[in-house]
């Protein structure tokens, strides 16, 4: 009788050890990501022809991008970052207008996710990578029907004036909802994550098959918008002392919305008082 080949514990152990270096090196494991990622890419630059390829068919061009049902998906990631943005606003004005009560959540976590957001897929995605490195789409390039020539990553380039290719902002903003499990309870982190990773990759994996991203596009973005969630998320938190505190934010918010307070009442006293003396 032919023995049972024994697992490999030896590559588990090593795939486990690897796993916790880069949980406790995150911001390592990441740029050793980017750098793998990029080297990759400029290596073998035809692996985002193949990528896209399958999504291209001919006279018939990107023709994903005329499915109804992936149009729609591809709004559900812009919603959701517009409804959480919306409710961090909310939390900060609440807080502001009624500085006696106190905050409806720690205050660390809603200018957590507004800056994550707006330094991320706002500055460095759209207005820095997205602006100036000039990537045409893969719809523009000559393989795919267009008239411009691929550029491969990194590469910066004048054939794109503005929101190009590199990277994808769509993709840094599908990223950027995963911030949300940094600061969720422990018992939620999980469950977050196995809703919030799948709908990134396929929400990336739309805009790579509506012609409208490559997938090295899609990738580094991902990377550099982890990168930056992880730096920010050590300022506020990680740091010891914390460069900024729940207590501190509160006491900010507390003396701004009471000035506020005061500004709106003495305005409405002017105001009353012109309106006597025109009124009399």
């Amino acid at each position: 009788m032919k023995k049972a080949t024994p697992p490999d514990h030896s590559r588990l152990s090593s795939l486990l050890k690897a796993g916790d270096w880069c949980k406790a090196h995150p911001m390592t494991a990441v740029t050793i990501y980017i750098v793998v990622v990029s080297l990759f890419f400029l290596i073998f630059p035809r692996v985002d022809f193949w990528a896209s390829g399958h999504f291209y068919f001919g006279t018939a061009g990107f023709s994903a991008q005329n499915d109804p049902f992936l149009r729609d998906l591809r709004h559900l990631g812009p919603f959701l970052v517009r409804v959480i943005a919306f409710v961090c606003v909310a939390v900060l004005l609440l807080k502001l207008l009624v500085p006696s009560r106190p905050p409806v959540m720690p205050l660390r976590q809603p200018v957590f996710l507004l800056s994550t957001l707006i330094l991320g897929p706002g500055v460095l995605v759209n207005l820095i990578f997205k602006d100036n490195w000039g990537r045409p789409r893969p719809r523009s390039v000559e393989e795919f029907g267009g008239d411009l020539p691929f550029q491969p990553v990194w590469k910066i380039t004048d054939y794109c004036d503005s929101n190009c290719s590199f990277v994808s902002g769509e993709a840094s903003a599908a990223m950027w909802l995963v911030s949300v499990a940094f600061l969720v309870p422990a018992s939620w982190r999980k469950p977050t994550l196995a809703f919030l990773l799948p709908l990134g990759l396929i929400l990336s994996v739309n805009r790579v098959a509506f012609g409208g991203h490559f997938l090295s596009d899609t990738l580094l973005s991902w990377g550099v918008t982890q990168l930056l969630i992880l730096a920010v998320y050590r300022v506020l938190y990680q740091n010891r002392p914390p460069l900024v505190s729940d207590r501190r934010l509160d006491e900010w918010f507390t003396v701004k919305g009471r000035k506020l307070q005061r500004s709106v009442r003495r305005l409405v006293i002017r105001c009353r008082r012109y309106l006597q003396g025109i009124f009399g």
